[in-house]
């Protein structure tokens, strides 16, 4: 059998990382937890059916500073995906595939996602958590 030189698939250690490959791989990331995530608000949804005192244990988690940070984490995913979503849908109807308008549209995503993020916990926060 003779032996051909083949040419290698490319591995990632070749590519230069790019934002768009930073938000396909946080697209998909990002899916993941809000799928975790949604087992979280059935916690809530659970404790809040059982009664007031496991309704109190839930909440007294999710103010914790862990607890804060899962909640930020899982509305920022929430934020990140819902933005990078309907660029997906531009994109599915055939715009912005120009490489300007590519990268444009996922440092929107990037930076969209931090500032409905900050607006959803600003919200929040004014009304006391009880948004």
């Amino acid at each position: 059998m003779a032996n051909r030189e083949r040419p290698l698939s490319p591995h990632l250690q070749v590519y230069s990382w790019q934002v768009q490959m930073v938000t396909s791989i946080l697209h998909r990331g990002t899916g993941v937890v809000l799928s975790l995530g949604n087992l979280l608000i059935v916690c809530g949804l659970l404790s809040l059916a059982a009664g007031p005192e496991s309704w109190a244990h839930f909440t007294a988690f999710t103010r914790s500073a862990f607890g804060f940070l899962i909640m930020f984490g899982w509305s920022w995913a929430l934020a990140f995906h819902l933005i990078n979503g309907i660029r997906h849908l531009v994109q599915d109807a055939g715009l912005g595939y120009r490489i300007e308008s590519f990268v444009r549209s996922s440092w929107i995503s990037v930076i969209g996602s931090l500032v409905l993020t900050a607006l959803i916990w600003m919200a929040a926060m004014t009304q006391g958590g009880g948004a």
